[in-house]
Order: structure tokens, then sequence, then C-alpha cells
């Protein structure tokens, strides 16, 4: 199943859902004032109930990262998010050293770049992620991430582990 983080760029890392959390039954009724829905039984529901995160107003839009193995679905995820709600959600144009195709624009697509400029852009930290896949570099830089951030938008992103 893909799994689904979401991060302010400049305070680390924080969670965009609240999660109610219950070590036994004695801590139930703590649990029930918390959560806006019901919860289960320790024993019926080992996992953690997760409720919607409401973002006050005054706080920076965030990115979401949405990391699961390949064939699990979270690139499918991620355009369904934006398709739903294009002027709240977007994606970072990742940087790539391939070659450009004809039918491609620098900074739609992707944003072009030398082995070399890559290669520094990852020893200085300007990378949130990258990898390599069939000979060339991609990866998402925090200045692509920031731009989507600018505009108002949440940016969203998708990884597969390595």
């Amino acid at each position: 199943f893909p799994v689904l983080m979401s991060l302010p760029l400049t305070a680390g890392f924080r969670r965009s859902m609240r999660l109610c959390r219950r070590k036994s039954r004695t801590n139930q009724e703590s649990c029930y004032a918390g959560c806006p829905s019901s919860c289960y039984s320790t024993l019926a529901a080992p996992y953690e109930e997760v409720v919607r995160y409401q973002r006050h107003p005054a706080d920076q839009n965030r990115l979401i990262i949405l990391v699961g193995p390949a064939g699990v679905g979270v690139n499918e995820l991620r355009r369904r998010l934006i398709a739903s709600n294009p002027r709240e959600f977007q994606s970072a144009v990742p940087h790539t050293t391939r070659v450009q195709k004809s039918y491609e624009m620098n900074g739609r697509e992707y944003h072009y770049v030398s082995k070399e400029t890559f290669e520094n852009m990852v020893y200085s930290h300007k990378m949130l992620e990258y990898g390599e896949y069939k000979g060339y570099l991609y990866g998402t830089s925090i200045d692509a991430v920031r731009t989507v951030l600018d505009e108002g938008k949440i940016c969203v992103i998708d990884l597969e582990p390595q």
C-alpha cells in the first residue's frame, strides 16, 4: 500500500495527520474525546486511527510525498490527486540528465541538466530526492518544490523506495 507523508520544508518532519492511539482500556475515554470518529478496541484494530488534518489558513502549504514500491499505484494516486483539484495540488518539475526529446520543453516535463550540474546539486544538498534509472539521473530539487509552494499550492511527489 502507498504511504502518505506530508512535510513542511522549513521545519523538518512534521505529521500531516493527527493520530489517535490507545494503550489500554483505561485510556479509552481520552481517545474518544480526541477523535471525531469512533475508536475501536485495541484487540479489534491493532493500528492507529488516522484523522483528517485541518490546516490553519495561516500555515504554509506543505509537501506531500507518496511512497510505495513499483506497481502499488503511487504515481496514479498522485495524478488523480492533482487532477481532482489542480488549483490546490501540483507536482514539482524534476531534474534529469537524460537527453530532451523533441516534443518536450525544458521546465515543463523536466529540468534538463548535465551530469556535472546534477551531481553538484546533490553534493550541495539541493536535491530532496534522486536516483538513477537506465544510466540517467533523476531527482527533485528543493527549489522545484519551493516554486510550487510559492505559487500557493500543495506540492505532491511520488517516490519508490530504493
